[in-house]
């Protein structure tokens, strides 16, 4: 437990070191030699590098992993098309605001990728996919998955619109101050999410509890039946 609480501490101080930290350097005494753009570009390059390095690391190779990579491919090709620095951060709302449609349809049409992030987790702890996802299917469980997905559509509109707002109201040269600001908001929509996550445990144990008196009760009426003969 403290081995686990120690890595987690460690997984947060590197975030806040690769996320905010090095792209706000970079951004502070980049901006005069290389110019906005530029500067704004290399500031990505910590959050890639760090993002591949936890995708190994976790054997993200699933699902889960696909959806990392593939967000990282398009974003880093969003931003080297972008042109400037300003536009850059643009792009990077409307591709918040794309996830966020993403988020909606997959809840619409009842295949929450929460859901399947959870499938995915389970299986490195040595689960089989087809059967953690029948069970996450199971009613009383599966509605979980969806407010999880509801959450993950409130915080791609919500980190949207405060990036809106402090563009338009610092401009431009705010930007570092809102690599502080959004990791901050990152931070408490992650708490937030994965407390639902584990949330989650305790419809699940109730759904095997129940399925295990259904068996006691089966198991039982045999035996009674057979006390009603001998009597």
């Amino acid at each position: 437990m403290v081995k686990k609480q120690s890595s987690n501490k460690k997984f947060i101080l590197l975030e806040l070191l690769f996320y905010a930290a090095l792209p706000y350097i970079i951004w502070k005494f980049g901006r005069e030699p290389f110019g906005d753009y530029v500067a704004m570009l290399i500031s990505t390059i910590p959050g890639f590098i760090y993002t591949i390095y936890r995708f190994i690391l976790d054997k993200q190779f699933n699902i889960t992993g696909l959806f990392i990579l593939g967000s990282l491919v398009l974003g880093t090709t969003v931003n080297l098309l972008s042109g400037s620095a300003e536009q850059m951060i643009w792009n990077g709302v409307y591709l918040s605001l794309f996830y966020t449609f993403l988020y909606f349809v997959t809840l619409i049409i009842k295949r929450p990728f929460s859901l399947y992030f959870a499938v995915d987790f389970a299986y490195l702890q040595g689960h089989d996919r087809k059967h953690s996802r029948a069970l996450f299917y199971q009613k009383g469980i599966f509605k979980w998955f969806q407010w999880i997905q509801v959450v993950f559509i409130i915080r791609g509109l919500f980190m949207a619109g405060l990036t809106v707002f402090l563009l338009k109201k610092y401009g431009i040269d705010g930007y570092g101050g809102m690599l502080i600001y959004k990791q901050i908001a990152g931070w408490i929509f992650s708490v937030l999410i994965m407390g639902m996550f584990f949330y989650i445990n305790i419809p699940v144990r109730n759904f095997f509890a129940k399925q295990q008196s259904q068996l006691q009760d089966n198991n039982k009426e045999p035996i009674q039946q057979s006390n009603v003969i001998v009597d």
